[in-house]
């Protein structure tokens, strides 16, 4: 091998060494501080905003300290700073301690989560998913023994089914049902729920007396007992996700037609799928396709003639693609089968349904 097929050679595997190591290395935002001080309302999410340009890699930023590997071990009062560890900046913690025997300082309040629990809790205990057929044969509420048509708390209320006694059960009304935007074929049937109860009297008919009520039940809603996943711990740590498949957003919360930061999205992707709590998605849109007219000048879909419409659908050496466009990046913070539930956490624009949600690149080219 001569000499310059070495040098080559040398020069390739350096290459791709140094990319490698650049695609895991993690990028400061411009004008971050050197220390921070963790207030209550603080999230780990949050704090990572001011020193990463992503900040779902917090768990890097802090992965070889020992102290705060786990979140629940980070409370307010504590001082972050910043230091680098083998060329790379990590967050360490340092504690107040008092000049006694009393050691640290306790706080008074609880370790701050990954995100905002305020903004996703009425989604781990509300919200479910599930297969069609599993909701067709839920038993339904048939009546109550109040004259209402309407039920609350302190209600008793009838079901057609002979469920066991002190079981706790969940009340839901029919929510949407959700397709898959490319194979038309339907996911799963939304239940929304409407009050809670526990199982009095068991029978071919049960009562149920009613304990909390997020609104009026009524006749044919469906009956299930109440789900573990309900108790779920939102301390879960973001990983970039990496699915053989694009998913795609196929809902919004509340039927809006644009979502912004802190919104919550459906995904036409579930357990089945490979997804998992903490995945972290990068949201995109879909380039223009951009036809060249006969005097070979760019002409935009919106601004296509007739003329310009037929030709793109006969001749593709016509018509060019342009690249997708970057929306922001979403937090899977539940998931059922074959759907689940995203917050956005950060979007340069508003998302729709149809975009498509792929595995999250570092932000390298941004901050110092």
């Amino acid at each position: 091998m001569d000499y310059t097929m070495k040098r080559l050679l040398l020069l390739a595997f350096l290459s791709l060494n140094l990319f490698s190591v650049n695609a895991d290395t993690l990028t400061l935002k411009a004008g971050h501080p050197e220390t921070y001080v963790v207030k209550k309302g603080d999230t780990l999410w949050d704090i990572s905003g001011y020193f990463l340009n992503d900040p779902w890699r917090w768990p890097k930023l802090w992965g070889v300290n020992p102290q705060i590997a786990n979140p629940h071990l980070i409370y307010p009062g504590d001082r972050l700073t910043l230091v680098f560890i083998d060329g790379q900046p990590r967050l360490v913690v340092k504690q107040h301690i008092k000049k006694s025997p009393e050691g640290r300082i306790a706080s008074k309040d609880g370790p701050i989560p990954a995100v905002d629990l305020s903004l996703i809790q009425p989604y781990l205990t509300q919200n479910r998913v599930v297969d069609p057929a599993v909701f067709a044969a839920l038993p339904i509420v048939m009546s109550g023994e109040s004259p209402s048509l309407h039920h609350v708390v302190s209600d008793i209320i009838y079901v057609n089914a002979q469920l066991e006694l002190g079981l706790k059960v969940a009340m839901y009304e029919t929510g949407r049902e959700f397709f898959s935007l490319e194979r038309d074929a339907l996911l799963g049937q939304e239940m929304i729920l409407t009050s809670s109860g526990r199982v009095i009297e068991s029978g071919p008919i049960s009562k149920v007396e009613l304990l909390s009520s997020l609104r009026e039940t009524k006749g044919g809603f469906k009956v299930a007992p109440v789900e573990d996943e309900a108790l779920m711990s939102a301390y879960f740590v973001p990983k970039a996700a990496d699915l053989a498949v694009p998913a795609a957003i196929i809902a919004i919360n509340g039927n809006i037609r644009e979502a912004g930061k802190l919104d919550v999205v459906y995904l036409d992707r579930g357990s089945e799928d490979g997804v998992k709590t903490g995945h972290v998605f990068s949201m995109y849109r879909d380039g223009e396709d951009i036809t060249i007219d006969n005097d070979g000048m760019p002409v935009r879909t919106l601004d296509r003639s007739s003329y310009d419409k037929v030709l793109a659908h006969f001749s593709e050496d016509t018509i060019h693609k342009m690249p997708d466009i970057f929306h922001g990046n979403l937090l899977v913070f539940k998931v059922f089968d074959k759907t689940s539930l995203g917050l956005i956490m950060f979007n340069e624009r508003p998302a729709r349904v149809g975009d498509k949600l792929v595995k999250p690149e570092p932000l390298t080219l941004k901050g110092d």
